[in-house]
């Protein structure tokens, strides 16, 4: 047990020295006490200002500071108590002491009793508020304010953005008598959190000075278009880099299943001797997860235990999913049974990890859990169930969990979740079901409930329900092959040739083609992608050669296996 945690130890004080400190010696201890902490050294930290023969109320700042920094709060909330003076930056502290550690309410106290305020109080408990999600105090507090300064409305407009109301913070963005680069930065990157990409063009454009921050919201408004051309060429043009755009650019190109894109620029951000966070870790586990890469996803989770980054839940998350996806589903179990704070995506993540293995009674084995542990279900946790029911075929089950999910947890289905009832009703027959579920939908059906339907009639060789289906999915997106291949091949099973020439006239009137497959394999932590008809690969010569080889072997082992016979 470090020695500040012991019985009194807040209050014991080495002997003091001989002679009293000097101005600058107690000065030089104070720097030296607020570094220490930062750098997550309280022992250290505490040692040295036990050991001060004079302390200022500087002093007792720094130290009382170091303790919430690490996590100590309650240690933070000892010392001021036992102040021999406060001043407004003592208050200050332990008011933003609280609101780091998640303790809104008694932040609150502490303001309340202040004897006297600075706009640095009044910033400290806005931007804490808004930070915490608790945005009516935060704004209320922000009206009563004597004296404000960018900060204070940089906080405000950050709060509104992050609420949806783009609106109100851009119009309390464009009142704001001083702007600085952070408030620019806010703006721009709430236009970029609620879709309006247009308007974060607008004002990076008329950005005074273009910083960091706010170049690396555009890159991720980018990437969220889908644009990641113009992401890596704004990205490109930055001198010197930080990790935060580093990590934008990384997890814009997974978010666009550029997963391999991802990992080059993995490599090429080692190379400048960056250090990677748990963010970093996050996008190349989601690439390899993307593309199967089971050893790279090995060796970053090694990565991340020596680093001590796995302590990170959001990275725990993340593992989970790579190895289910790579086939290693008793891996995600063991990590999952090993995460120290699971949070309701770690349920869902594991859950939706058995789904897709199809292990149904694991999953109900696994909610059942979750419930007794105190966690609330969500619309995902069900979409996982319903996604598990289909997988074992499991109809009266599906539509048991369906029924629950909308009576018991009053969560109302979205259309992934009818999409997977369709789908799963199809699958067992239930046509005319199916379609009346879809026909209840409270919102237009998606491509994806339809389109599961018309797989079950080309299943079935239902021609007539088809043809309906695949009329609707043409209406709803002419210009996707899916429907009309599936159309067409109902018709081919039936004989009805002279339809399916009609059908592959109007897709190629509509300009629908179809997307190509893809292959992939992994040599040498390379990743080769080939499709059909393909000659660019660098080694296609050897390829044929040894494609030719094994199909003369092949050959050769029938010859003689008939002649055997």
């Amino acid at each position: 047990m470090p020695f500040y945690s012991k019985t009194n130890a807040l209050f014991r004080c080495a002997k003091p020295l001989p002679h009293a400190m000097s101005p600058r010696e107690v000065f030089l201890r104070n720097l030296r006490i607020g570094s220490l902490g930062r750098a997550g050294q309280l022992d250290a930290a505490r040692q040295l200002f036990d050991r001060m023969a004079t302390r200022d109320t500087v002093s007792w700042n720094a130290i009382l500071t170091a303790h919430w920094q690490n996590s100590d709060l309650e240690g933070s909330k000892r010392l001021f108590d036992s102040m021999p003076q406060r001043n407004t930056v003592s208050w200050n502290s332990i008011i933003a002491g609280c609101l780091e550690n998640g303790r809104p309410d008694e932040a609150l106290d502490y303001f309340a009793k202040m004897p006297l305020r600075n706009v640095a109080s009044w910033n400290a408990i806005v931007s804490g508020l808004v930070k915490l999600d608790r945005f009516e105090e935060a704004e209320r507090l922000f009206e009563a304010m004597p004296v404000r300064n960018v900060i204070s409305y940089t906080a405000m407009v950050d709060g509104l953005a992050r609420k949806g109301e783009v609106d109100r913070a851009r119009d309390l963005f464009d009142r704001m008598p001083k702007k600085n680069a952070v408030s620019w930065a806010a703006m721009i990157s709430g236009c970029v959190e609620n879709g309006r990409y247009e308007e974060a063009r607008y004002l990076f454009d008329r950005i005074p000075e273009k910083n960091l921050a706010a170049i690396t919201a555009m890159i991720t408004g980018y990437c969220k278009e889908g644009n990641v051309e113009k992401a890596r060429g704004i990205f490109n043009g930055i001198r010197h880099k930080d990790l935060i755009c580093w990590n934008a650019m990384m997890a814009g190109y997974v978010h666009n299943g550029h997963g391999e894109e991802a990992l080059k620029l993995h490599i090429q951000m080692q190379k400048t001797g960056m250090k990677p966070d748990h963010a970093t870790l996050i996008a190349v586990v989601t690439a390899c997860s993307a593309l199967g890469l089971l050893q790279q996803g090995k060796r970053t989770h090694a990565f991340a235990i020596k680093t001590k980054l796995l302590l990170n839940v959001s990275l725990c998350n993340a593992l989970i999913t790579m190895y289910s996806k790579c086939g290693c589903i008793g891996d995600s179990q063991f990590l999952f049974q090993n995460i120290q704070n699971r949070d309701l995506v770690s349920w869902n993540t594991i859950i939706a990890a058995c789904s897709q293995h199809g292990d149904y009674d694991n999953v109900l084995s696994l909610f059942n859990e979750m419930e007794e542990k105190g966690m609330i279900p969500n619309e995902i946790t069900f979409l996982s169930i319903l996604s598990a029911c289909r997988h074992a075929t499991k109809v009266e089950e599906s539509l048991n969990w369906f029924n629950l999910m909308m009576s018991k947890y009053r969560i109302h289905p979205r259309a992934e979740h009818y999409a997977c009832l369709v789908d799963m009703l199809c699958r067992a027959g239930h046509l005319e079901k199916a379609c009346k579920y879809i026909r209840e939908m409270p919102y237009e059906a998606e491509t994806s409930a339809w389109g599961a339907v018309l797989a079950a009639c080309q299943m079935n060789s239902h021609v007539k329900l088809g043809e309906l289906v695949a009329k609707k999915l043409i209406l709803l997106d002419s210009r996707t092959s899916g429907a009309y291949v599936m159309l067409s091949n109902i018709y081919a099973a039936d004989g009805m040739w002279r339809e399916v020439v009609k059908v592959r006239g109007l897709m190629k009137q509509n300009g629908a083609k179809k997307q190509p497959g893809y292959s992939w394999i992994q040599i040498a932590d390379k990743v080769h992608l080939f499709s059909v008809g393909d000659a660019s690969h660098p080694d296609i010569d050897k390829i044929l050669s040894e494609l030719e080889r094994i199909g003369f072997h092949m050959k050769m082992f029938s010859h003689y296996a008939n002649l055997s016979l």
